[in-house]
């Protein structure tokens, strides 16, 4: 089967190293030198590493002590968010002068799809290297840009040729493309995947190519074995969704030390449970997917998620939830991140579908009304007279970090504290 489009007219932009780019930027003595933003803690990981970083074998999701091990001149700095989100704005503005059609998969990357708008026809290849040029001059930073005839393609021809590459995938000459490929670049194959694929003698597209659609769905399972054979023949119908929800309302924290006790798990899963379901509580939202994310001691990362009946913002809900979900997880060799989410927000809720099987979920008091030592844990909510509601960020053990969430203090407040306090 041929492609859908008869034009490369999907486009998938890449902001390259992009939280390293704009510390780069925005401090000129950084510039030519290697940087890591990510976690500068004990426990911290790498968001993005520079170029320069990564001639030394830094990549994302590294530790940042293994990071610094590799490249000890490296300046490793913490993320400045509001920084990359007003870059993010303004790409994302100038993918949407282009058309309606631009789908964002997260601050640094976006789909744009040219035929939804007034481009029909166009020279693909001029229109993304403007789109290039206009990145530059209104932000600074060099972005990768990859056109093809489906979101795969796109995709796939934005990362051939980085850092700043320009890539269109004519019509006709996909397989140019697809077939030397490792399996691992189609869409929905991740590492154990891949690594059941290879176990089967699958290595690249091309060894896809030569099994029938049912072995392929016999290794992986009818959904997932259905959708690599097929892109593994071109076939990608996915649309650029220009009303994609992204909206969801998480909370997740890292442990100084690997967790491995099952009942502190559950305490952890609780408070951050609570500290969701008290923020969809005050943005008069409720989620109908709830997610359980676990990063063991290898860095490997899994998540859980179900879809509830209807709708809901009720913390005995999304605990139980959460703690079903972590039961399906192996973590028997110990937790370095846990964090909890709800997704598919609406504004009204549908708890009455639930019957009550919360008698065994704690109600967590405020730490000023606790009697005794308080220990802090991971995710806590707090009450500060001057700053008002946040929670602690940290491990609990030793000094804490409390970040507030007020109109007067703004976003990323800190307080810093014993690790214990007398209620």
């Amino acid at each position: 089967m041929g492609p859908v489009r008869q034009e490369p007219s999907v486009l998938h932009l890449d902001l390259d190293a992009f939280y390293a780019s704009v510390e780069q930027r925005d401090k000129p003595s950084l510039r030519g030198r290697p940087v890591v933003v990510g976690g500068t803690g004990l426990r911290g990981v790498v968001a993005t590493a520079s170029y320069e970083a990564r001639a030394y074998g830094v990549r994302s999701a590294m530790s940042t002590s293994e990071a610094r091990s590799r490249c000890p001149r490296a300046a490793v700095l913490s993320p400045r968010f509001a920084a990359y989100r007003a870059a993010s704005d303004v790409v994302m503005d100038l993918l949407r002068a282009l058309s309606p059609a631009v789908e964002p998969l997260s601050l640094d990357e976006a789909y744009v799809d040219l035929a939804a708008g007034d481009l029909r026809g166009a020279d693909v290849r001029e229109v993304a290297a403007g789109l290039k040029a206009d990145v530059l001059a209104r932000t600074g930073l060099v972005a990768s840009v990859g056109a093809g005839t489906s979101k795969l393609v796109a995709k796939i021809a934005s990362d051939l040729d980085k850092p700043d590459g320009l890539h269109v995938v004519a019509p006709g000459t996909e397989d140019d493309l697809l077939l030397p490929l490792p399996v691992g670049r189609l869409w929905g194959v991740g590492p154990r995947t891949e690594a059941r694929l290879r176990a089967a003698g699958v290595g690249t597209v091309a060894d896809v190519r030569r099994l029938s659609e049912a072995d392929v769905v016999g290794l992986l399972g009818q959904a997932l074995g259905t959708s690599v054979w097929g892109m593994a023949h071109g076939r990608d119908e996915r649309r650029v969704e220009r009303d994609r929800d992204t909206k969801s309302v998480s909370a997740e924290d890292t442990f100084e030390r690997d967790v491995v006790d099952p009942a502190r798990l559950r305490a952890l899963l609780d408070v951050l449970a609570a500290r969701v379901a008290g923020r969809l509580q005050a943005d008069g939202l409720s989620g109908r997917t709830v997610t359980v994310k676990v990063r063991a001691h290898d860095f490997t990362t899994l998540s859980r998620s179900a879809t509830l009946a209807g709708p809901t913002d009720d913390v005995r809900v999304v605990c139980r939830t959460a703690r079903r979900l972590l039961e399906e997880v192996d973590t028997t060799a110990g937790v370095r991140l846990l964090g909890v989410g709800v997704s598919g927000l609406a504004d009204w809720t549908q708890d009455d579908l639930f019957e009550r099987e919360d008698a065994d979920l704690p109600v967590l008091p405020a730490p000023e009304q606790a009697a005794g030592p308080v220990a802090w844990v991971p995710g806590q909510d707090v009450e500060h007279a001057e700053h008002g509601r946040g929670w602690v960020q940290g491990s609990g053990a030793g000094r804490v970090t409390v970040r507030f969430e007020t109109r007067e203090s703004g976003p990323g407040t800190q307080a810093t504290g014993p690790a214990a306090c007398s209620g």
